[in-house]
């Protein structure tokens, strides 16, 4: 039996959080985003670097993990209606609702379009695909990977239903039982990819005819799916290495900065995606090890926060982009405006989910579920005595 895994809930909530500092962080640094600030800092690159290579990644393999629960108990036909109210719904509300005053402020910061929002809005909000055109999905692409993996995901349960996939389970744990770190065998395909695909098809968040990003994360998603199967080991198993994957980790990201600068283009290309494919995956093990020792127990605040990372992730954007938009002739300090842009995208995604959360004919659009019942139900911390805790304790010491 496979008990609801708290870390990932709390996980599901700081890499979210982390998206909030990163995006904040895009508007300063020198890479390519939707407005940029007039003076950009490039010393931001080498922590955005660190935090780029897996941040993408784990979401998929976590959602992977949620995707093992929600098909438990759900039959094939109730799981496909699932994802497609929790993903599809969002997503065209977000098109229609939330991604508008993004592309707008771009219109008027860039090429200084000086129609009012309403003008935009009736007139050419919804011409054209973004960037030529108006429509786009933004920030909210993950939405439409996400749903079209769940969706590839149904015809292969057969398989993952078979005794060929349990017997191919065994045999990893045996494998991982006589070396941990062959758990590093699951790099490989990724490591394929990296080689056959990306060169050809560069990674542009459209879906269709984004070849590379579309086979990589399915690849993690697949994973976390699979990982769920076993997952008293697999994360009593990450518990274990954590330290030691930390440590391949560092040494993978600091060959990257210390040595590939001064070598031949070719040999950059092919040996630093290796690298980075260890260093992500190295990344995410000791995440998973890390939260297993220290974030599986539940919390009187975990129901809450689990509740508005969905609605945060959809509001996030469009808040910082309308607030620096609105505020950044008042701020003379770029890290006072770091600062405020934080605050006002935590507190202004704050107050829209307080707002949405409480009115149930929205819920739906955000990917809440239930009805909001005015009332918050008490949670009780579980006993980290259980058998299950006792059993991954036995092997992180």
């Amino acid at each position: 039996m496979n008990a609801r895994r708290f870390e990932l809930d709390w996980l599901r909530v700081l890499v979210f959080g982390f998206l909030i500092l990163y995006h904040v962080s895009m508007y300063f640094n020198p890479w390519g985003w939707h407005i940029k600030s007039p003076t950009t800092y490039g010393w931001m690159e080498l922590p955005l670097l660190m935090l780029n290579q897996w941040r993408l990644e784990i979401l998929f393999v976590i959602s992977g993990m949620g995707t093992f629960f929600s098909l438990r108990k759900r039959s094939n036909r109730q799981y496909a209606w699932e994802r497609i109210k929790r993903l599809y719904l969002p997503l065209a509300f977000g098109m229609l609702v939330i991604i508008p005053p993004q592309v707008y402020v771009e219109r008027v910061v860039n090429e200084g379009m000086t129609l009012s929002y309403w003008e935009f809005l009736t007139n050419s909000a919804f011409q054209g695909i973004y960037p030529e055109g108006n429509m786009s999905w933004h920030h909210l692409w993950f939405l439409p990977y996400l749903l079209t993996y769940s969706l590839l995901l149904i015809p292969l349960l057969r398989f993952f239903r078979g005794n060929t996939f349990q017997r191919l389970l065994n045999t990893l744990q045996v494998s991982l039982k006589q070396n941990p770190l062959n758990i590093y065998f699951f790099i490989l395909p990724i490591i394929f990819v990296e080689a056959t695909l990306s060169p050809f098809f560069p990674v542009m968040p459209t879906l269709i005819g984004d070849w590379y990003a579309v086979t990589h994360y399915f690849l993690l998603f697949l994973f976390g799916f699979t990982f769920m199967h076993m997952s008293e080991y697999f994360f009593a198993l990450c518990a274990q290495l954590k330290q030691k994957v930390l440590l391949i980790a560092a040494i993978a990201f600091g060959i990257q900065v210390l040595c590939f600068p001064y070598m031949s283009i070719k040999m950059v290309d092919i040996l630093q995606s290796i690298f980075e494919i260890v260093y992500m995956w190295s990344i995410i093990l000791a995440i998973f090890g890390y939260a297993t020792r220290y974030l599986a127990h539940n919390s009187r605040y975990l129901k809450y926060l689990n509740e508005g990372v969905y609605p945060f992730y959809i509001f996030h954007q469009t808040v910082l982009i309308v607030a620096i938009f609105q505020f950044k002739t008042y701020f003379h300090s770029d890290l006072l405006f770091f600062s405020f842009l934080v605050l006002a995208t935590l507190v202004g995604s704050w107050i829209l989910f307080e707002g949405v959360r409480r009115i149930n004919v929205l819920r739906t659009f955000f990917g809440l579920k239930g009805k909001f019942q005015g009332k918050e139900e008490r949670i009780i911390r579980p006993n980290e005595g259980t058998a299950d805790w006792r059993q991954m304790e036995s092997v992180t010491k």
